[in-house]
């Protein structure tokens, strides 16, 4: 599995809705603020990777276990890290199960342990290459129902979404009609995560369809609401007629994301369900 499954992301974002950002540019190096998981911000020394951010990591194992996809906020106080992910596509964890990381940063070299999920202990070991933070090392799982399971390891810092917010939304009977938006930059709290790993979204969209106006995009926290984590996108935007929730994968093109993936329509006149490609210019505004 390469993304966190826009299906099972968009049931329960519809259930939890019902029930009830800014960009980091890929990494670099320390010497200015930074925000991680949990909201804690820190001033960093002056060398070396900054790996406060958003990431995404996939897994491959070596005794037949399927891959897997770890995504959520890392953050860093000089060389001590913390964080809280989420597993997706592996039998043995709950998606929806926060999962606490502690860690220690050596130069390029990282180390990062998890608490006890359920009797199992995952740990990442490896390296951190390049201006886009990339990741490469092994993990193993100790305990419980993946006892034993190991195998390699890559991730990346993938930024969060921000800026001019565009695209096409194609309704399962056919028509289409586009979305205009801007996602607020957050300012100063922009990278930092909540205690369950996500980035919140926030911002505005303007609909070219008679059946919904203007919209407010309405910030949240995994899983509910607007949010980032990892490659997945999830926006709740209330609108005059209903409330949209679109559950995509952002891909960087050039710097340019492009968010592809499903929404549905509740609450109004104009109840629907489709697909969507959006694309997001940080640089546009």
């Amino acid at each position: 599995m390469k993304h966190l499954s826009s299906t099972s992301w968009l049931l329960s974002a519809i259930v939890l809705l019902c029930g009830c950002g800014g960009y980091k540019g890929g990494g670099g190096y320390q010497g200015s603020t930074g925000g991680g998981a949990g909201g804690v911000t820190s001033l960093l020394p002056s060398s070396g990777p900054n790996i406060a951010g958003n990431w995404q990591f996939s897994t491959t194992s070596t005794t037949g276990m399927p891959p897997a996809t770890i995504a959520g906020g890392i953050n860093q106080s000089g060389s001590s890290a913390s964080g809280a992910v989420h597993v997706e596509g592996s039998k043995c964890f709950d998606r929806l199960t926060t999962i606490a990381l502690t860690g220690t940063l050596a130069g390029s070299d990282i180390s990062l342990i998890s608490t006890s999920v359920g009797g199992q202990v995952l740990t990442l070991i490896g390296s951190i290459s390049g201006i886009g933070n990339a990741f490469t090392g092994t993990y193993t799982i100790n305990g419980g129902c993946a006892n034993g399971d190991h195998g390699t390891v890559t991730g990346r810092d993938v930024g969060v979404i921000r800026g001019a917010l565009g695209g096409t939304f194609t309704a399962s009977g056919g028509d289409t009609f586009d979305m205009g938006g801007y996602i607020n930059p957050g300012y100063a709290g922009f990278e930092s995560a909540s205690s369950e790993g996500s980035f919140g979204i926030s911002g505005t969209a303007n609909f070219g369809t008679s059946c919904f106006g203007s919209g407010k995009i309405v910030a949240g926290t995994f899983p509910s609401g607007s949010f980032m984590i990892g490659t997945s996108v999830v926006l709740a935007i209330q609108t005059d007629n209903g409330t949209f929730i679109f559950v995509g994968t952002n891909t960087d093109h050039s710097g340019i994301g492009e968010i592809s993936g499903e929404y549905s329509v509740t609450g109004g006149t104009c109840d629907q369900t489709g697909t969507a490609l959006l694309n997001d210019d940080p640089w546009g505004y």
